[in-house]
């Protein structure tokens, strides 16, 4: 049976790309990372990617005339790789119903929040943190859900909550989610892997 193949999007420092390296490491992922595409040039996930000799690319979208152009040029090295599941990791670009359509129901993105909350165009990164923050909720988290057209609006496969201590700053709330999205990310890509993530409209189910 060959190996399962990911590959992995990013813009940053690639945190739960590591997390997703050290699952497959401790062989609790049955999986190898194909390959890592970054929209970034600097980002700091393609010197991980190195590190552990994982094929690594720069694809910049200023570099291509149109959206569509920039996309195809993603598309075309990630069936090059053969990739079974995309998977974004701190990818930082909206993705268009072409690259969503080359890969249905096989791309999987993770926000810091319990969507449909402090979610869509936006939200990333500590803004959401701020935003939860600044309302005054008690409980956030962590969503893994499917891409779909929308931006954060994909069937929700797992979510996880955090409680938002009185105390908390943008930085300490950050970085509790941080934890649960490391081990939430890979669960997640498991299920999918041993097949048991089926999609009925807006749900998903996890199979025994």
């Amino acid at each position: 049976m060959s190996t399962f193949k990911l590959g992995v999007l990013v813009s940053g420092g690639g945190t739960n790309l590591q997390a997703i390296i050290d699952s497959i490491n401790s062989k609790k992922l049955n999986a190898e990372i194909a390959v890592v595409i970054s929209s970034r040039k600097d980002a700091f996930a393609l010197k991980r990617a190195r590190k552990h000799n994982i094929p690594e690319f720069y694809i910049g979208p200023d570099d291509y005339e149109s959206p569509a152009e920039y996309e195809k040029a993603m598309i075309k090295v990630l069936q090059r790789y053969k990739v079974d599941l995309v998977v974004l990791a701190g990818f930082m670009k909206v993705l268009t119903s072409e690259f969503i359509e080359a890969f249905r129901n096989r791309i999987m993105n993770i926000h810091p929040s319990l969507i449909p909350s402090f979610c869509g165009r936006g939200f990333y990164g500590k803004k959401v943190h701020k935003a939860a923050l600044d309302y005054g909720v008690k409980v956030t988290g962590v969503t893994v859900h499917f891409v779909d057209e929308g931006t954060d609006t994909g069937p929700i496969i797992l979510q996880e909550a955090v409680p938002v201590m009185e105390d908390d700053t943008v930085d300490t709330l950050a970085e509790r989610v941080l934890k649960v999205e490391h081990r939430l990310y890979p669960e997640a890509i498991k299920l999918f892997i041993e097949g048991r993530l089926r999609i009925e409209g807006r749900k998903v189910k996890i199979l025994k």
